[in-house]
C-alpha cells in the first residue's frame, strides 16, 4: 500500500481524526540521511506528524513547520510540510542510535532530550504563526499534543510509531491525530478516552495489516464514523537550483567573495535532500555581480 492520509469524523459527535500510512516517506528519508534506528524513529515519527498538520492548512501555498530542539544527542529536528501531505525533513545527528529502553522500545525521548517544540505556520498572512511549548518527553507524540493544547486551544491525542527491522529498514510507520472540536460532550470524551488507552500501538496495528479505516473505527469505537477525504502523500524536496543561488546571494558580498576565491569549485548541499549543487568560481562572482546590480 502506498503512503496515504484518511480523514474522518464522527458524525454524532465533535470529533475529527486523521490517520496516516507513512512507511514509504520514512524509509525514503532514512536512505538519504543514513539514519540509524533511534534517529530513523524520531525522524520518522515527526514527519508523520508533520503530513498530517500540513494536511489541514487551508492555504494552497502554505506551509508548517516542526521544530524540535532538545539537548540530546540527535540533536535538532527539523520537518516541513505541505497542504498535500508531503513533507522533507532532516535531523543534526543521523548517526544517533541509543541502546533499546528498558521496555524494548527505541529511546526517541532520550535522544531528543530537554528543550522545546516549535510549530511555524506560513498560511498567507505577512507573517508566519508561531507557537512554541516545552517538550513533555520527547517522544514526540506527546509533545505535540501539548503544543495543540497549550498554542492552539484544541484539545488533541496523537499518536506515531516506526518500526525499524532488523536490517535498519523501516518496516511500518503511521500515525493518527485526534481533535476535539467545540461543544463536545463529555461521554463522548470518555468513550474516546477509553477507546485511546484500549487501541494497541500504531504499528502494531499497521502489523496486523489493519487498513486506515479500521484504526480509524477502532480509534471512534461506538461512534457513526463518515469517511472524509483520502490522499496520497511522500518525501518531496522543494529545493531547485534558482532556490540555492538566491540563498548565496542573500549570504552577502564578504561571503561569497571568500568561496570564489578559496577553491575552484563550491558545492552546495542541501540539508533536506542531500543534493548537491556545484558552482564555479566564475558563477559565483556572477551571483555577486547579480548582488551588487
Amino acid at each position: 500500500m502506498s503512503d496515504t492520509l484518511l480523514r474522518a469524523m464522527a458524525r454524532d459527535a465533535g470529533i475529527q481524526i486523521t490517520v496516516c500510512l507513512s512507511t514509504g516517506l520514512v524509509e525514503r528519508a532514512r536512505q538519504i540521511h543514513h539514519t540509524l534506528p533511534t534517529a530513523t524513529a524520531a525522524l520518522g515519527r515527526t514527519l508523520t506528524a508533520t503530513a498530517m498538520m500540513g494536511s489541514q492548512l487551508k492555504v494552497e501555498n502554505g506551509s508548517v513547520t516542526i521544530q524540535f530542539k532538545g539537548d540530546g544527542p540527535l540533536g535538532a529536528i527539523v520537518c516541513v510540510g505541505d497542504p498535500d501531505g508531503y513533507v522533507r525533513g532532516y535531523l543534526q545527528n543521523p548517526a544517533c542510535d541509543l541502546p533499546l529502553r528498558a521496555d524494548g522500545k527505541l529511546d526517541v525521548g532520550g535522544g531528543v532530550g530537554r528543550g522545546y517544540l516549535m510549530v511555524i505556520k506560513d498560511i498567507g498572512l505577512k507573517d508566519p504563526v508561531t507557537g512554541t511549548v516545552a517538550l513533555v518527553n520527547g517522544e514526540i507524540a506527546a509533545d505535540l499534543t501539548r503544543y495543540f493544547a497549550e498554542s492552539e486551544q484544541i484539545p488533541s491525542a496523537c499518536a506515531l510509531g516506526v518500526l525499524v527491522d532488523t536490517d535498519q529498514s523501516v518496516k511500518c510507520a503511521g500515525g493518527y491525530l485526534v481533535q476535539l472540536m467545540p461543544g463536545i460532550r463529555e461521554a463522548d470524551i470518555d468513550r474516546l478516552e477509553e477507546n485511546l488507552q484500549k487501541a494497541a500501538p500504531v504499528t502494531t496495528m499497521l502489523g496486523q495489516g489493519m487498513t486506515l479505516e479500521q484504526i480509524a473505527e477502532t480509534v471512534l469505537d461506538g461512534f457513526s464514523v463518515e469517511f472524509l477525504q483520502t490522499d496520497e502523500i511522500g518525501y518531496r524536496c522543494a529545493c531547485s537550483r534558482g532556490k540555492v543561488e538566491r540563498a548565496l546571494i542573500s549570504m552577502g558580498r564578504e561571503e561569497l567573495c571568500k568561496m570564489a576565491d578559496e577553491q575552484p569549485v563550491s558545492e552546495v548541499t542541501c540539508q533536506f535532500c542531500d543534493k548537491v549543487y556545484s558552482f564555479s568560481s566564475a558563477e559565483l562572482q556572477g551571483l555577486l555581480a547579480q548582488a551588487e546590480s
